[in-house]
């Protein structure tokens, strides 16, 4: 019995080489172009898809960004509200609340009832402002103090605990990530602060302030709590290590609230200096915007509006702001240069009765509101591990290349 031919690899490459004539036709490659694909496999476009956003997608999308949201939310506040710390917390925090008010209630009534008060429906409504104003002042020490510490680790511990990049790789998006950890780490602050609007109800039994009054108290404690916030969430998704990125958030906080108070006081004398002349390039009357984010003017512009226009409140506000407090003379009609009067012997000035509200505080709102906002745009651009925003500058090797060439 004859032996079977052993093919191996070699054999066989060989055998199918031998077999191939030199002259046989090899199918070449032919190279391609969208349009001859489109053409051979064409593909149904419709003029949605083209020309206008698919409502489907976008709502997708909304949805998805919002369950990321949640889900990360949720997952922040179940740490901070686990266990009886935070009820704790929150009890104590009422309780020193309440003995502030008390003592202070006790220190005005002692004031006017030496006889430093008229009737006594107006010392009441005294008493009644005084305690709102303490309320207010301490409760905005509160949120500046505590907002920037909630929101300073909560990237920063991310980035220590490695967990960073894992919550990354999530489908949940990066704005999501950033907005949830800001709020989430506002929430606990937030009920704080809600937690006190029945305490301060109380000053509506003694008179002198009405409700709107303590609504535009605590906007600005939002405002401000939200661009604090932001502002330790930066520095947090900035600096790779928690207890620098308080240091800094804590410095940052001093020089938007102090700093830019102490350069406009210094920019006001020295413009003062020299018979109102001023010293070198500082001239003039210092911007106001350099006070926006400044709480403490805020605060005071509100209780400026629950006094008669001539209090301390109003004199504080009256030295940053640039609209008159006190109402003022204001120009109606032409004045005849000679006798100071408008046509018909008119008198050309009208004295406003009471004080002028709302010209200082919604401005501090609106600062802080974008400055949350800018501040949340950068800590976005930090957090995405890609397709961050990049200042597109030229290339100076290929143009330089092209140059010698």
């Amino acid at each position: 019995m004859a032996a079977r031919p052993r093919l191996d690899g070699t054999n066989e490459a060989r055998r199918v080489t031998d077999n191939v004539s030199p002259l046989m036709d090899v199918p070449e490659l032919i190279e391609t172009t969208p349009d001859d694909v489109a053409a051979t496999h064409p593909v149904r476009t419709t003029r949605r898809a083209i020309g206008r956003p698919n409502p489907r997608a976008m709502a997708r999308g909304l949805r998805g960004a919002f369950a990321g949201l949640t889900a990360v939310g949720t997952k922040e506040l179940r740490g901070r509200m686990r266990g009886r710390r935070a009820f704790v917390i929150l009890t104590v925090y009422l309780v020193l609340l309440a003995t502030f008010a008390w003592m202070m209630e006790l220190i005005l009534e002692q004031q006017f009832g030496r006889g430093l008060g008229g009737s006594a429906a107006f010392a009441s409504a005294s008493i009644g402002r005084g305690v709102f104003s303490a309320l207010m002042m301490l409760e905005t020490l509160l949120v500046v103090a505590l907002a920037p510490a909630f929101t300073a680790g909560a990237i920063s511990l991310e980035r220590e605990k490695q967990t960073l990049d894992m919550l990354a790789t999530t489908p949940i998006s990066s704005l999501s990530i950033v907005v949830a950890k800001l709020f989430s780490a506002l929430t606990y602050l937030f009920i704080l602060v809600f937690a006190s609007i029945p305490l301060t109800a109380l000053v509506f039994v003694f008179g002198g302030v009405a409700p709107d009054d303590v609504v535009r108290g605590y906007l600005v404690l939002l405002a401000t709590a939200i661009g604090l916030g932001a502002l330790g969430l930066f520095f947090s998704a900035l600096v790779k290590r928690t207890q620098a990125a308080t240091i800094a958030t804590y410095f940052g906080v001093l020089f938007v609230t102090l700093g830019t108070f102490f350069i406009f006081f210094f920019w006001n004398e020295m413009a003062s200096a020299g018979g109102g002349r001023g010293i070198g390039p500082i001239k003039g009357r210092p911007p106001e915007a350099l006070v926006w984010l400044n709480p403490y003017f805020a605060q005071a512009d509100v209780m400026c509006g629950v006094e008669d226009g001539f209090g301390e409140w109003c004199g504080r506000v009256a030295f940053v702001t640039e609209r008159p407090i006190f109402g003022g003379l204001r120009p109606t009609l032409p004045v005849d240069p000679g006798t100071g009067f408008g046509p018909g012997g008119v008198v050309n000035d009208v004295q406003p009765f009471g004080v002028v509200r709302d010209s200082f505080w919604p401005k501090s709102a609106i600062a802080w509101l974008a400055m949350a906002f800018v501040l949340v745009v950068a800590s976005v651009q930090l957090v995405t591990p890609t397709r961050r925003w990049r200042p597109r500058l030229p290339n100076l090797r290929r143009s330089a290349g092209r140059v010698v060439s």
